[in-house]
């Protein structure tokens, strides 16, 4: 057997082995299926209705908590960040967009493309941050090189 073997559909993975494709399919995953299971929660079972607002308030959290994960990984690498979260926020808009076609009023309140346009204005806000970070943390190490002469 040869060492070079690579089994047959291999190469379709290898998308994979790009770390920011990766956390970013990841977290849209772990979006996509918080959400699933929030919109279910609140749509077919009836006896956790007065505990909407925890249920809200829970849910809300833990997508903010899981949607930092592409920001808090490449914090000092704002092109990966940005890529790693637009992908995140690809997919959890997808599977928006699937359930509005079974939760009509989630079309009441916002479209996919507003959803989109949300999440990538807050990554695209986050990677500008990390970018001018780096680049003060980087002028302020060059400065403290010189200045150690």
């Amino acid at each position: 057997m040869s060492a070079g073997f690579t089994p047959p559909g291999y190469r379709w993975f290898q998308f994979l082995r790009n770390t920011p494709a990766r956390v970013g399919i990841y977290t849209g995953v772990c979006l996509s299926l918080v959400f699933v299971a929030w919109i279910l929660i609140a749509n077919r079972i009836p006896f956790l209705e007065p505990l909407a607002r925890q249920r809200n308030i829970a849910a809300t959290l833990l997508l903010i908590l899981i949607a930092a994960m592409p920001v808090v990984r490449f914090l000092r690498s704002p092109a990966d960040l940005l890529l790693s979260g637009l992908l995140a926020w690809s997919l959890f808009t997808l599977t928006y967009r699937v359930l509005t076609f079974f939760f009509e009023l989630l079309e009441e309140y916002y479209s996919a493309f507003h959803v989109f346009v949300m999440g990538a204005i807050a990554y695209l806000l986050c990677a500008t941050l990390s970018w001018v970070g780096m680049i003060v943390w980087r002028a302020r190490a060059a400065n403290d090189t010189h200045s150690s002469r």
